[in-house]
């Protein structure tokens, strides 16, 4: 459920009258042709996180994300004879946590989808996505399906990263709700179309203050769309996607109100097999253990916390790897939110498993519009 971020400020815009697809509770699923754009939804994201790190006795470890968003413009193609008419934009977040150096790079892209800024494959080829990269950069963005998973490309040359990945599903895909069906409020409509591949097999190389480096891990891939999310009363969301040591993973989020109060929350816990259980809120709890205050903006977020799913005897402690893991936006003034890897370990500090957090809403005009 990763934040769909400022660049929705342009549909504002467009008012509401436009014949936008909603999510819907039948929505007849096809593989793999639903990896690729699924176009008339007002959003729709494809979203990786993942734990990487060298060979070696003394492995050097890296968290990232990589995302792509494309934000509709309007449902339908524009009648123009242009070159540059343009149904969608595509937005791009990229960042690579250095966990040896405690260091946190993020980057990003908008651009309208068009032949010379960027694309969303049709499904004829392997290409889902790509864009050019942020300026003064020279190796584009691309998102590719291979067969098993995807490939990923992201660089940015000013802040002195990137990354080539090539990923492989062992596990998905998971339906984040019943039919992937992902309700986030009480509000009609309030849903997206939701899958998981919870658990990627990843291999790669990764570039950072001049070294490049050949990687393995694990990551998380996340594909949502819809036209209608968050209600007017919700400002943000807590989303956690936990991999366990002993092969489950469990994804939970909490959307707060506007007085930062949990408005709605849901979750899925996949055994190691890939069958889902959705959890309602009550079968879950988290809570927060501490805050950290960003020195960007002043934004104070939640740092650490305690989850509990008791059906399940899961006593989790998650504690961030890095404190300043905040991306703030260069291109949209404002624009802040937490992403980060995280530890998963016992009370007694014993390891338990790996994941990435996202904090949206905590920062003043962050408030995703969705």
């Amino acid at each position: 459920m990763p934040f769909l971020a400022g660049a929705l400020v342009v549909l504002s815009l467009l008012g509401s009258t436009l014949d936008w697809k909603p999510a819907r509770p039948d929505y007849a699923w096809s593989f793999p042709r639903d990896h690729w754009a699924r176009t008339g939804f007002r959003t729709e994201w494809w979203y990786f996180t993942g734990h990487l790190q060298t060979a070696g006795e003394n492995p050097r470890r890296f968290g990232y994300q990589f995302t792509f968003f494309r934000v509709g413009l309007q449902p339908t193609s524009p009648a123009l004879d242009s070159a540059w008419k343009a149904r969608d934009v595509i937005m791009g977040h990229a960042a690579v946590t250095d966990l040896t150096s405690k260091r946190h790079r993020f980057t990003e892209i908008l651009y309208r989808a068009m032949p010379l800024l960027g694309e969303f494959g049709d499904g004829s080829g392997p290409l889902v996505a790509w864009s050019r990269p942020p300026a003064g950069s020279t190796v584009r963005w691309s998102l590719h399906w291979n067969g098993r998973g995807f490939d990923l490309a992201a660089s940015d040359e000013n802040q002195d990263f990137s990354f080539r990945l090539s990923t492989r599903g062992t596990k998905g895909p998971i339906f984040q709700g019943p039919n992937g069906y992902s309700i986030k409020g009480g509000e009609d409509g309030a849903a997206s179309q939701y899958y998981s591949f919870t658990r990627m097999a990843t291999r790669g190389r990764v570039s950072i203050g001049g070294e490049e480096h050949a990687v393995e891990g694990v990551s998380w891939m996340d594909k949502e769309f819809g036209s209608n999310q968050l209600g007017a009363r919700q400002i943000g969301w807590d989303w956690f996607s936990l991999q366990l040591d002993d092969g489950r993973d469990l994804m939970l989020y909490l959307l707060r109100d506007r007085h930062d109060q949990v408005d709605f929350a849901n979750g899925t816990l996949i055994s190691r097999e890939g069958q889902a259980r959705y959890l309602e809120s009550g079968d879950w709890s988290v809570r927060a253990t501490g805050t950290w205050t960003s020195p960007h903006n002043g934004a104070r977020y939640p740092a650490g916390w305690q989850v509990r799913v008791p059906a399940e005897d899961l006593e989790l402690v998650v504690t961030p790897e890095v404190a300043d893991a905040e991306n703030v936006s260069r291109i949209l003034p404002g624009l802040a939110y937490w992403e980060g890897p995280v530890r998963v370990e016992t009370a007694a500090g014993d390891r338990l498993g790996q994941g990435y957090v996202e904090l949206t809403g905590y920062a003043e005009r962050s408030r995703p519009a969705l």
